[in-house]
């Protein structure tokens, strides 16, 4: 299962045409992955991808896989970027959860910076009932420089997902590093792909699923892969306490 996917084809800096589609689809399948979340991007300053349009889409590139025989089921989502208006867009019906239940809220905070409103949209957030995934928080600047800004939002009861690229090395040393220290000191629930495409930006989900495996245990490795089942189907998951460390991160 991926959680974090930009396979719809020509609705955001994904896939951009059905070809891409289908060549990102293949190697899903290659990678072990039978199932997608796709997450488009939604009012990130460039697209918007509604709820509605985003269902359309998915339904047509599941016609298309089934007619290739391609094993592979998709699930229609977004990869929602933070705002300060996001209960009313909630309440024009805009947005997609990661389940039916409504419960889990895929997040993207700008790469530079974490807004001063996040906290208070992130709580009513949990007040309310649903439980946000803060995305790829190893990629955005705060987050990277001072990964112990993220136990506030963990501990009113936010998720996080790291990306299998960043874990394997892809976004250089440096992210690598943070994004496994975040997963030792249970900052980080879960791995996904937000792949792009079949080059640059690829799934790498055996790898990265080896990685954690060695490094951190098969049963890190499996509390990762439930999770991610767990939040689709819209059932509790189960996480570790973050594990306070007695040093400030520092990453030079």
């Amino acid at each position: 299962m991926d959680l974090h996917c930009h396979i719809l084809p020509g609705i955001d800096d994904g896939a951009q045409t059905i070809e891409d589609s289908l060549f990102m689809a293949k190697a899903a399948v290659s990678e072990g992955i039978s199932h997608i979340l796709c997450t488009p991007h939604y009012n990130n300053g460039k697209y918007l991808n509604k709820k509605n349009d985003v269902i359309s889409s998915v339904v047509h590139l599941q016609t298309v896989l089934d007619e290739q025989n391609i094993p592979l089921t998709l699930f229609e989502g977004q990869e929602i970027r933070i705002s300060a208006d996001l209960s009313r867009r909630m309440l024009k019906d805009e947005i997609l959860f990661a389940d039916l239940n409504d419960t889990y809220i895929l997040i993207e905070f700008p790469f530079t910076t974490v807004p001063d409103y996040a906290y208070g949209v992130l709580s009513e957030l949990c007040r309310n009932g649903h439980q946000p995934i803060i995305v790829h928080p190893e990629r955005n600047n705060v987050f990277l420089e001072q990964p112990k800004r993220l136990d506030t939002f963990i501990e009113m009861g936010c998720l996080t997902q790291v990306t299998n690229g960043s874990y394997i090395g892809q976004f250089g040393k440096k992210i690598q590093r943070v994004t496994r220290q975040m997963i030792k000191h249970n900052q980080a629930h879960m791995l996904s792909s937000d792949a792009h495409n079949v080059s640059s930006r690829g799934f790498y989900t055996k790898q990265a699923y080896e990685l954690l495996e060695k490094e951190f245990g098969k049963e890190k490795r499996e509390a990762f892969e439930q999770i991610t089942k767990d939040i689709v189907n819209g059932d509790k998951v189960k996480v570790d306490p973050v594990v306070s460390s007695k040093k400030h991160w520092v990453f030079s």
